[in-house]
């Protein structure tokens, strides 16, 4: 069993940012951590960039302990019906990426 951090990028659905934001903050973060076995949940959203454009404006993290990267996607597709479904949310350039610990955490000493 290992630690993941669930990386979902999406972007809000063009007038909808004000519903969207609503959503994610008062419903849909608590509603991930109530019907998956998650332990964290948080928003964040893109302030600034260098380099190549970003797509998405918006990033959610989610972090959990799971077999596989495959089953931390499993554990959020499980129970996905028992989710309220916002329309803000733009799914057609929604993005899921998983991370896996490689190395260990480094912290500042002074």
């Amino acid at each position: 069993m290992g630690t993941y951090r669930i990386v979902v990028l999406t972007n809000p659905r063009a007038g909808m940012e004000e519903e969207y934001l609503h959503h994610y903050e008062h419903t849909h973060l608590d509603d991930v951590l109530r019907t998956t076995p998650y332990s964290s949940a948080q928003l964040f959203k893109l302030e600034a960039q260098k380099g190549a454009p970003a797509a998405h404006g918006y990033m959610a993290v989610y972090e959990t302990e799971a077999d596989s990267a495959e089953d931390a996607i499993a554990q959020m597709e499980a129970n996905r019906d028992q989710r309220e479904q916002s329309k803000a949310i733009n799914r057609r350039d929604a993005a899921v990426w998983v991370f896996a610990p490689n190395g260990n955490v480094h912290t500042r000493t002074d």
